[in-house]
């Protein structure tokens, strides 16, 4: 693939960013139309996603530069309307290649399918019975998908909880299923439904709810990364300055809720923006990330940052459920070109990356929360934003933009004024372009 390395890159137009990354990771003709103005989602597509389907709506897709992962170069697609969070987390992953970039692994991707049994006369007892049938109600499972069995995934383990619900104590038969490269959710629902005339059968009981679990804890993904003080200078501030801000705000989050909730939404800017981009289901992984942040009984970060031996320390674990077949793949003619520029990873290596991506990220963020503050560069691009929707084309847009930063009122009405004193002064034959 090359260097994810592409300085100057911000500063192109669109057409010759297109063409920079054709070059780089020799995409044909059609693939690169795919990703211009014109791109967007089929609405005979659409329609076949979801019911009642009125049209497709579009997000902005940016590719977050300078990921060093495991030693290899990746570009990474994140779709987003947020401003900064792609500027941000390709400044922080050019500071971490200081410090030979981040390594990154996950979990083989096992995900968890729940069978509820409920109207237990004697729940141990129905417990054993069907651990007793392990082998039977996973060979049932796999029968469902032999596809997947053949592959070397599909069912492989069976647990049974006890669970105090009201009055009542259920059994949860937890089916431990190997996805593969799928996201698995439509897979193990399936499984579940399959099994759970012969989990009624064996346990005397009456099964009830039967759909996978979001909190993926089996599907752990994981990254870190070392960044040697001098590499986070900035801002008129030492690095060890910045590295010291960085591992006390960490503290902060590992103290406190209210902080701990803002500092992972910071994360889930990055996860979720691949996630988004390479056609996964962002709501599952939200839903997971947050309920492992909790397994411990109180809310905690899903990043810890420390200071030791003249660097700074960055750690990230959290449940990644991702997919690269099947699903939203298929249907969005866009996600393949995108995966491809990733260097098309399976599940697990995309589990990494968005982990790596999520650390720095939340890196980002840290950096400058403990410096100048989180607005002075959302505030810029934000400013941008204001500017196009007050109606400034081409050029002006960074006329717009500028005199609005330089007045310290990064308003729509101000973007509005500045604009027609723009367009007044080039006269009435003169566009605001």
């Amino acid at each position: 693939m090359g260097s994810s390395r592409l300085p100057g890159f911000y500063k192109m137009k669109m057409a010759e960013r297109l063409r920079r990354l054709a070059e780089q990771l020799e995409l044909s003709r059609d693939e690169l139309e795919g990703l211009g103005e014109s791109a967007t989602l089929p609405l005979p597509n659409a329609d076949a996603m979801i019911e009642n389907a009125v049209g497709v709506l579009g997000l902005p897709v940016g590719m977050g530069l300078n990921f060093l992962i495991n030693g290899e170069d990746v570009l990474v697609p994140m779709a987003v309307e947020e401003p900064s969070v792609i500027a941000a987390v390709s400044l922080a992953a050019k500071i971490a290649r200081e410090g030979a970039g981040f390594t990154a692994d996950a979990d083989e991707p096992r995900m968890i399918g729940q069978v509820q049994v409920t109207e237990l006369s004697n729940p141990e007892i129905a417990q054993a019975a069907i651990l007793r049938e392990k082998d039977l109600i996973l060979a049932t499972a796999n029968a469902l998908h032999p596809a997947m069995k053949a592959r070397g995934g599909g069912a492989k383990d069976l647990e049974v909880r006890l669970i105090p619900v009201g009055t009542e104590t259920h059994a949860i038969v937890h089916l431990i299923v190997d996805t593969q490269d799928a996201m698995g959710a439509n897979l193990i629902n399936t499984m579940c439904e399959g099994v759970a005339p012969l989990i009624e059968r064996v346990s005397g009981g009456r099964v009830r709810l039967r759909i996978l679990s979001n909190l993926a804890d089996l599907r752990l993904a994981r990254a870190s990364c070392r960044i040697p003080f001098e590499a986070l200078a900035d801002f008129g501030f030492s690095g060890a300055e910045v590295a010291h801000g960085i591992a006390e705000a960490s503290r902060f989050a590992d103290a406190d809720p209210y902080r701990a909730c803002t500092h992972n939404k910071g994360v889930m800017n990055g996860v979720d923006a691949v996630a988004l981009a390479t056609g996964n289901d962002w709501r599952a992984i939200e839903a997971g990330a947050h309920a492992y942040c909790a397994r411990n009984g109180r809310y905690q970060p899903l990043t810890r940052w420390w200071v030791q031996d003249g660097a700074l320390h960055g750690s990230i674990e959290m449940p990644i459920q991702v997919g690269t077949v099947g699903g939203a793949v298929k249907a969005n003619p866009l996600i393949p070109v995108l995966l491809r520029m990733m260097g098309n990873p399976g599940a697990q290596k995309l589990a990494g990356i968005m982990a790596a991506v999520g650390l720095a990220q939340n890196m980002a963020a840290l950096r400058a929360l403990g410096t100048v503050g989180i607005q002075k560069g959302h505030m810029a691009l934000h400013a941008r934003n204001l500017a196009v929707s007050a109606g400034a084309k081409g050029s002006a847009v960074e006329e717009v933009a500028r005199a609005l930063i330089a007045a310290g009122e990064i308003k729509l009405h101000r973007a509005q004024e500045i604009l027609a004193k723009l367009a007044a002064a080039r006269g009435p034959s003169a566009e605001a372009t």
